[in-house]
């Protein structure tokens, strides 16, 4: 009997190190889940506001939901309703889809910066401390 307790407690181990490390080595518990939502900060300033990536409609267009505070950082950029990732790394915000009201490339280290229009330099990173 005890033979068998042993067995079964050695498979269940065996199985539950399989389950963590997928069975390539590499551990699951490691992996992290890319974030959603969004720190926009303008060069320079103190003020941050938040911006959440929602549900891709399409390739590469996703909903988005700009905090009205955004406005702070660049006018007009509360109305965007959609974020277009495109295949070189880009990112624009429209409110319709197509016509960008800001557009980000990949930045050195995490997140990206803004291009277009020049001005307000825009930085956008995952925020970690939402959870999200």
């Amino acid at each position: 009997m005890k033979t068998l307790f042993a067995l079964i407690a050695a498979a269940a181990l065996f199985g539950g190190v399989h389950l963590f490390h997928d069975g390539n080595g590499e551990s699951v518990a490691d992996e992290v889940t890319p974030s959603n939502t969004y720190r926009l900060v303008a060069n320079g300033d103190e003020r941050a506001c938040a911006v959440s990536r929602g549900a891709e409609i399409s390739d590469g267009l996703s909903l988005l939901t700009v905090a009205p505070t955004c406005r702070r950082l660049m006018p007009g950029i509360e109305r965007a309703k959609f974020w277009r990732q495109q295949n070189d790394g880009t990112v624009a915000f429209s409110a319709n889809g197509i016509d960008p009201i800001v557009t980000f490339a990949v930045a050195d280290g995490e997140g990206y910066e803004s291009y277009a229009p020049a001005t307000p330099l825009l930085s956008l990173a995952g925020d970690r401390n939402t959870g999200g």
